[in-house]
C-alpha cells in the first residue's frame, strides 16, 4: 500500500465542514462565517454538514457524525473535509466508520488537529490516504507567520513537489482570543520568543522519514488497537522509517510520561528516525518538567528528539502531513522540515 495522496486543492472546488468532535455554540458562530468566508473568498465553494450542534461536548449522535463524515469523504465533488476545531471523545467514531469502504474511495483531504487525531493518523494508517495535521477552520482566519504554511497551502500544493517550513522565532505563552468579542481577529499574539530545541543531546539533525503522528491524549487510547497499526504502515509504506511528531493538549507532565511510555511500549515508536515535540503551554509537575516527561519515556529510542516544534496547541501553527516523505534540519544556525507528497 502506497500512500495515496488526494489531488491538490484549486479554486471552485468545494469543501465541507463537519464537526466529528464538537460543534460550534451559537454565541461562537461569527468566528465560523469569518472562516467559511475566508475559504469562499479563495473561490472554494463551502458545503456546512448538519453536525454543528455546539449545546453540548458533541455536535451530534456517534451514527449521525459518523454518516456525515464518510459521506463526505465518499462524494468526489467534496475535495477536502474540515472541522471547526478537536472536542474530547471523537473516538466513538472509530468503531462506525466502515475503513474499507474509505480505502476504495478516491482520498479527500482531511485537516485537523487535538481531537482530529483521533480520525486523521487512523485513516492514514488503515487507508494510505494522506491527511493534514493543522489548523482547524476557526484557526483559519489568523495570517500565517513567516516561514509558515496554512493548512491551505498544503493541500493546495503539487504532489511531488517539496516544501519547506521554517519555525518563525516566536509563539504565544498564555491565553487566547476572545471569538465572541472578536470573531473576525486575524493577528495572532505571539509575544514570546524561542525555537526548537534537541532533548536527546547536543549536535547536529538531518533526518528523513515519513511523517505520522498526533496529539498525545487522543492517541495514546488507541495503542494495541487495530486503528493505531504503525508497523503495517511502515512495511507496507514507509520502509525508509518514520519522522515521528507527537504534542500534548492539556495534560500535566506525570500523565504525559505514562502515555507516551505506553506508546513506546506498544511500538508505536519502533520505526521512528526521530521524534518531533509540539511545544507545550502545559504546567510542569514539581518534580517532572514536560521536557523530562519526554526523555524519560523516549530517550531509549535513541534517536534525535526535537521539541517545540510548532505543530500543537500553542500557536502558531506548522501543518504536517501524516504520510508525507519529509526531512527535519536542526543546528544552532538553521531549523526547516521540508515534506514531499510522494
Amino acid at each position: 500500500m502506497t500512500v495515496r495522496y488526494p489531488r491538490p486543492l484549486r479554486p471552485g472546488d468545494r469543501i465541507g465542514v463537519t464537526s466529528p468532535s464538537s460543534g460550534v455554540p451559537k454565541e461562537l458562530r461569527g468566528r465560523l462565517d469569518v472562516a467559511i468566508g475566508d475559504l469562499e473568498a479563495r473561490g472554494y465553494e463551502v458545503v456546512v454538514g448538519r453536525c454543528m450542534d455546539g449545546a453540548g461536548h458533541l455536535s451530534a449522535p456517534a451514527a449521525e457524525r459518523a454518516a456525515e463524515l464518510t459521506d463526505m469523504l465518499t462524494d468526489p465533488a467534496v475535495r477536502a473535509v474540515v472541522p471547526p476545531w478537536g472536542g474530547e471523545t471523537a473516538i466513538d467514531l472509530l468503531p462506525l466508520l466502515d475503513f474499507d469502504r474509505l480505502r476504495e474511495a478516491e482520498p479527500t483531504w482531511v485537516v485537523g488537529f487535538s481531537d482530529m487525531s483521533t480520525i486523521i493518523t487512523p485513516l492514514t494508517l488503515l487507508t494510505g490516504a494522506a491527511t493534514v495535521h493543522g489548523n482547524n477552520l476557526m484557526d483559519t482566519p489568523y495570517r500565517v507567520p513567516e516561514g509558515l504554511l496554512s493548512w491551505l497551502d498544503v493541500v493546495a500544493a503539487p504532489q511531488g513537489e517539496p516544501f519547506t517550513q521554517t519555525p518563525p522565532g516566536r509563539h504565544r505563552s498564555t491565553g487566547w482570543d476572545d471569538y465572541r468579542l472578536h470573531p473576525g481577529v486575524r493577528e495572532l499574539t505571539l509575544d514570546t520568543p524561542g525555537g526548537w530545541t534537541r532533548l536527546d543531546g547536543d549536535g547536529d539533525v538531518d533526518v528523513e522519514g515519513r511523517l505520522i503522528g498526533g496529539c498525545v491524549e487522543t492517541l495514546a487510547n488507541l495503542t494495541g488497537t487495530p486503528c493505531l497499526d504503525v508497523a503495517s504502515f511502515v512495511r507496507e509504506s514507509a520502509p525508509e522509517g518514520l519522522l515521528v511528531y507527537v504534542e500534548a493538549a492539556e495534560d500535566g507532565a506525570f500523565t504525559i510520561c505514562r502515555n507516551l511510555h505506553g506508546m513506546r511500549l506498544a511500538g508505536f515508536f519502533d520505526a521512528a528516525n526521530a521524534v518531533l515535540v509540539g511545544r507545550s503551554g502545559v504546567p510542569d509537575a514539581p518534580t517532572l518538567t514536560q521536557y523530562e516527561a519526554v526523555v524519560d519515556a523516549l530517550g531509549p529510542l535513541n534517536v534525535p528528539i526535537i521539541a517545540d516544534v510548532e505543530c500543537g496547541h500553542t500557536p502558531p501553527y506548522l501543518p504536517l502531513v501524516n504520510g508525507a516523505r519529509a526531512r527535519v534540519v536542526h543546528s544552532a544556525t538553521r531549523s526547516e522540515l521540508t515534506q514531499t507528497l510522494d
